[in-house]
């Protein structure tokens, strides 16, 4: 298949709320330097290449772009990178961002924020990306505790009007059913692709179940995670990637977008050659019995 004149149109669209968007959109999580995310020795990205890129992602129709504060490397940060690129923003795009853990200025990651401490994580990317609201906020978390408190605080921010619509990230089954009956959720972020475990199958039936957004992420890089792909494919993932003329990565990307009309994408990069390659993969249309060959490898429920 072809990239250059695909757009984000071709991946159908959902609502976040009131807010329709494209089903293919953009992370940034890998925008602010070369090689592994959260690296501490990472190598910043170039600022100039970074900005084309997201102005391109734009052109391409990206209209969802997922963000953190968190999100930086040194000289490097995506908020600022995307207010630099894309502002004043088009009417039509939506930031998602992520509020919960936290980095020092040197890269460690910091304990979980405070109910207390959320509403400064959430003025800081009001700041960096010139904002007077943000679009999305999801409530990233690790572990199993309960998220009642820190949702609550978000949920009291999104009743003063400093967030229009409100997610959770990175979270178990039970969660969805404690943040919902808090405050409505729009979005579910969690890692999920081929081969997932179990329990995602279990949450993104649920976030269908309740009209909400399943939002993979490492969708291609499964357990390469912050460091990307590791190159190694399945012999069954390069025997669909042939028969459309696609890659892998396009091959896993149509694949979750199979999975239900409310799973959005949010592949990330900072290469021209591979954004084109990730928006077109939201027009690859998967045969039944290639996506019956690709779910026998997931392992999961089809």
């Amino acid at each position: 298949m072809t990239s250059e004149t695909i757009t984000a149109a071709a991946s159908g669209t959902w609502k976040l709320g009131d807010l329709e968007i494209n089903r293919i959109g953009f992370g940034a999580m890998r925008l602010t330097q070369n090689g592994a995310a959260f690296a501490a020795d990472a190598t910043p990205s170039d600022r100039d290449r970074a900005t084309s890129v997201l102005r391109r992602a734009v052109e391409l129709g990206v209209n969802h772009i997922d963000t953190a504060e968190f999100y930086f490397s040194p000289l490097r940060s995506a908020n600022e990178l995307i207010n630099r690129a894309l502002a004043p923003y088009p009417d039509d795009l939506v930031i998602t961002t992520k509020v919960g853990p936290g980095r020092a200025p040197s890269g460690e990651w910091l304990p979980h924020a405070t109910p207390e401490q959320l509403r400064g994580q959430v003025e800081e990317n009001l700041r960096q990306l010139g904002r007077d609201h943000l679009d999305v906020v999801n409530l990233r978390i690790v572990g199993t505790d309960s998220i009642a408190d820190r949702f609550g605080a978000l949920a009291q921010l999104r009743d003063a009007g400093l967030i229009r619509h409100l997610g959770i990230s990175n979270v178990r089954p039970g969660h969805l059913a404690e943040a919902r009956a808090i405050a409505p959720v729009v979005c579910v972020q969690n890692p999920y692709g081929i081969g997932a475990r179990p329990e995602q199958d279990e949450l993104l039936r649920a976030c269908q179940e309740h009209g909400v957004a399943f939002v993979p992420f490492y969708a291609v890089a499964g357990a390469g995670r912050e460091a990307g792909a590791s190159g190694v494919e399945s012999d069954e993932v390069l025997a669909v990637a042939r028969a459309h003329g696609a890659s892998a990565a396009q091959v896993r990307l149509a694949w979750t977008l199979h999975r239900g009309p409310h799973v959005l994408a949010i592949p990330g990069t900072g290469n021209p050659d591979h954004l084109a390659e990730n928006v077109a993969a939201g027009a690859l249309r998967l045969s039944e019995d290639e996506l019956t060959l690709l779910n026998s490898l997931h392992g999961g429920t089809a």
